[in-house]
């Protein structure tokens, strides 16, 4: 089988990338006239790409990477498990060691009653099985009209077409016949774009109480489930006001809907828990799982379940399940990966000491002239580009437009900072050292500054109106 050295010559890489190879979320034929970046290495927090360069990973690969590039422990486990038992199934009442395992040390660090896993191959089948789980529960509780799901508009839970689904990214919706039916969506709790007047409490309260004023409308008898991120990641790391977890439980509570916490991205240390539900006060009765539960070593993930949802469940066969659920080598690199995470204090040190390190630097960009706001929790922040910060003005610019140019400045100065619309993301490594982070943020900072020079030459800082 022919291999590709990664000393062939980039435009040569590239040519045979844009050949060949179809990339996710992208417009294809734009990328073919621009050209892959190609990546060739990585240690620790840095990237190494086919020209040399090296690239400061500010996040986290695609949010995951939570212990780091480089493990050589965990190599070292995929090896062993591969001569040992390369694959298994989970079905005909088989199992294996390395699932078992995983399940047992997932219930331990699971808060209250979810102890029970049910294993996929990532985040997007996690939540197919999660709409599947939630309709089930109910139907075997003899009510099967209780089939209504309900999420936010720009939160993100996969790209299947279920899970696709239960996301609010209408750009995804608008291919491919998404949603599916009985998925319905309420207005996310961004106070910065869209809490008006209201103080950030007002407003955490009223986005909580769509909650319940769609349950009245849509009615108690027909809803299964909420479902959301502790924190919105790819939507822009929207960190909820203070009083709207509170809130979001007691609708749930009151009206007997089960609560599903999406921590394919929040979990295992990001937010300085073990998961993002920990940190924002809330108690699921299922959490979706995967990214940072094997830190990108491996593709695997799941949904861990309470004891009554799991009791209900299994009285009777769930007619659901993938291939690769609990797949021997995921489960036994994620099995290390939790290990390096708890035995080397990684979860510890992102709240008590990186976490706050990097949250004096970040917030410190909130000087800057473009920067509206600077929003942080643990290891993920974002800040919001702004041309008027008293106003909280979005730029007159298509939206997007200048979060654009602040990403291409970012690449130019090796540092992967990402865009959503005109918010910028980091979401680091959790290994990330102190003075990494002084790096991250001065390469922000310096990214910020040729941004607002090259806004003001051509001529993009007008502000525009709200829609």
């Amino acid at each position: 089988m022919p291999q590709i050295s990664n000393h062939m010559p980039t435009a040569e890489l590239q040519a045979l990338d844009a050949a060949h190879h179809m990339h996710p979320f992208t417009t294809n034929d734009e990328l073919t006239q621009k050209g892959a970046r190609i990546i060739t290495r990585a240690d620790g927090v840095w990237l190494t790409d086919s020209d040399g360069n090296r690239i400061l990973d500010g996040m986290a690969g695609l949010w995951c990477m939570n212990i780091g590039y480089g493990r050589s422990e965990l190599a070292d486990v995929a090896a062993r498990q591969m001569r040992e038992l390369p694959y298994y199934n989970t079905f005909f009442q088989t199992t294996h060691v390395p699932a078992i395992a995983l399940a047992q040390r997932l219930a331990e660090l699971a808060p209250g009653d979810l102890n029970h896993v049910f294993f996929a191959g990532s985040g997007s089948e996690a939540n197919d099985t999660n709409i599947r789980m939630a309709r089930t529960y109910w139907q075997i509780k003899g009510q099967p009209q209780k089939n209504i799901i309900i999420s936010r508009w720009n939160g993100y839970h996969g790209s299947s077409v279920g899970s696709g689904s239960l996301g609010g990214m209408k750009g995804m919706h608008a291919q491919g016949g998404l949603p599916i039916p009985d998925i319905h969506h309420i207005n996310q709790p961004d106070w910065w774009s869209e809490g008006g007047e209201q103080s950030p409490e007002e407003f955490g309260l009223a986005r909580a109480r769509e909650l319940e004023q769609a349950i009245e409308t849509l009615g108690a008898d027909r809803v299964a489930a909420f479902i959301a991120e502790p924190v919105q990641g790819a939507g822009g790391v929207i960190i909820p006001p203070a009083t709207y977890w509170p809130e979001i439980q007691r609708i749930c509570d009151d009206h007997d809907i089960l609560l599903i916490a999406d921590e394919v991205i929040c979990g295992f240390g990001r937010t300085g828990n073990w998961f993002g539900s920990q940190t924002t006060g809330w108690r699921p009765h299922i959490m979706t799982i995967a990214k940072g539960l094997s830190s990108g070593y491996q593709p695997i993930g799941g949904s861990i379940v309470c004891d009554e949802v799991a009791s209900v469940i299994g009285g009777e066969e769930f007619n659901h399940g993938y291939t690769y659920s609990g797949h021997p080598v995921a489960a036994a690199v994620a099995l290390e990966n939790l290990r390096i995470l708890d035995e080397e204090g990684i979860v510890t040190r992102v709240a008590e000491d990186t976490g706050p390190h990097l949250r004096a630097a970040w917030e410190s960009l909130a000087d800057h002239p473009l920067v509206g706001e600077a929003k942080i929790i643990g290891m993920m922040a974002s800040i919001a580009l702004t041309p008027d910060k008293s106003a909280r003005a979005p730029f007159a610019a298509e939206a997007g437009t200048v979060g654009y140019i602040c990403r291409e400045r970012c690449f130019a100065n090796n540092l992967v900072m990402r865009h959503v619309g005109d918010r910028m993301i980091i979401s680091p490594p959790l290994v990330i050292s102190k003075q990494e982070i002084d790096t991250l943020v001065e390469r922000a900072r310096r990214s910020l500054d040729e941004t607002h020079a090259a806004l003001k030459e051509q001529g993009l800082m007008k502000a525009g109106t709200r829609d």
